[in-house]
């Protein structure tokens, strides 16, 4: 039984663009279509990714470089915002989510936040012994990690937050 408001795979493909595919129409840009096409989603994940990183370092910047608060403090604020902006972004933009349910958006959300709980872990570890307990510079070290970070964020919320069931959904 098919859940309700939720696209089949035919309908999905008959879907009305979004503002990305639009925007790929430009004159400009047609040259690209084939590229964007095949490689969008990993595309527009590194687009939000990027934006989201954005949400994180101006934080974590404006709250430890600016108004002299403990990096783990920071790191921890940094992150619950960008976690917010980067679930509403990857679950509309990024993964087309496709389940509309009250239950279905709930799982999502508490996968989203475990996972990317799993990642702040490793970005405080990352902290704690590069700046906490090696002096390095916490921009520098925050950035390193940030790399890392991204991967895993892009391969859990892949396979794991929005992966689609067997019926397309």
């Amino acid at each position: 039984m098919q859940e309700p408001y939720s696209m089949d795979t035919e309908e999905e493909e008959k879907r009305s663009p979004d503002i990305f595919d639009r925007i790929m129409t430009l004159p400009l840009l047609r040259v690209f279509r084939p590229f964007y096409t095949k490689y969008k989603e990993v595309l527009l994940y590194l687009l939000f990714g990027a934006l989201t990183t954005a949400v994180d370092f101006i934080t974590f910047f404006l709250m430890n470089e600016v108004a002299n608060i403990d990096e783990h403090l920071s790191n921890i604020t940094a992150w619950v915002l960008a976690v917010a902006f980067a679930f509403v972004t990857n679950r509309h933009y990024v993964f087309s989510a496709h389940g509309h349910t009250f239950l279905d958006v709930v799982t999502e959300i508490l996968r989203f936040a475990g996972s990317r709980v799993a990642t702040l872990l490793f970005a405080e570890g990352a902290l704690l012994v590069f700046v906490t307990w090696l002096s390095y510079d916490a921009l520098i070290v925050k950035a390193a990690s940030a790399v890392i970070v991204v991967i895993l964020n892009y391969v859990f919320s892949k396979l794991f937050v929005f992966r689609r069931n067997n019926n397309g959904h």
